[in-house]
């Protein structure tokens, strides 16, 4: 599944934050998220794209994609 097709749940817009508020973000929205649920991230920060990635991978989420945006920045969808 391409990720132009994933519907996702939540979007939670870190555009124009930098590290660590991306991730810090990224936390606290999924506490409140159910398993199944998918999460769209989007972001603008070059570090997110290994720290977003990592974090998922040890919670034990599954990164379903990223996807650089034509408009400058970076969508990822999490499956919690």
């Amino acid at each position: 599944m391409s990720a132009e097709h994933i519907k996702a749940d939540k979007i939670l817009d870190t555009r124009g934050l930098t590290c660590p508020m991306p991730l810090l973000k990224l936390k606290k929205e999924l506490k409140g998220m159910k398993s199944g649920q998918i999460l769209e991230v989007l972001g603008t920060d070059p570090g997110s794209k290994t720290d977003i990635p990592n974090f998922v991978r040890k919670r034990g989420s599954e990164l379903m994609g990223i996807t650089d945006d034509a408009e400058g920045f970076t969508r990822y969808h999490i499956k919690i």
